[in-house]
């Protein structure tokens, strides 16, 4: 059974930073391309950065250069380490899990709020 379980939201102050982990089990990170999704209330689920399983990673153009994703195989688990963080960030950010041809699987989110 697959299971991806994210952690390291919070409350944060404007140009604060965070690291969000998703801890996968059930399936290895590194035959899968990874992504953070977020989704803010009334707003569509988006794309905010993924990791292809060869490790090329990309990102949406309203985050380039605050935050950077990565990936650890020996622990399973990817990271988005969120710098210069704006009140527009504030989400549930989601991890999810795909490969061609195979089911895709999402976390259940954790929270990130950016307010003073």
């Amino acid at each position: 059974q697959v299971q991806l379980v994210e952690s390291g939201g919070g409350l944060v102050q404007p140009g604060g930073s965070l690291r969000l982990s998703c801890a996968a089990s059930g399936r290895s990170i590194i035959i899968h391309t990874m992504g953070w999704f977020r989704q803010a209330p009334g707003k569509e689920r988006e794309l905010v950065a993924a990791i292809t399983s060869g490790g090329s990673s990309n990102y949406a153009d309203f985050v380039k250069g605050r935050f950077t994703i990565s990936r650890d195989v020996t622990k399973n688990t990817v990271y988005l380490q969120m710098n210069s963080l704006k009140p527009e960030d504030t989400a549930v950010y989601l991890c999810n899990m795909k490969r061609i041809g195979a089911a895709q699987y999402w976390g259940q989110g954790t929270q990130v709020t950016v307010s003073s």
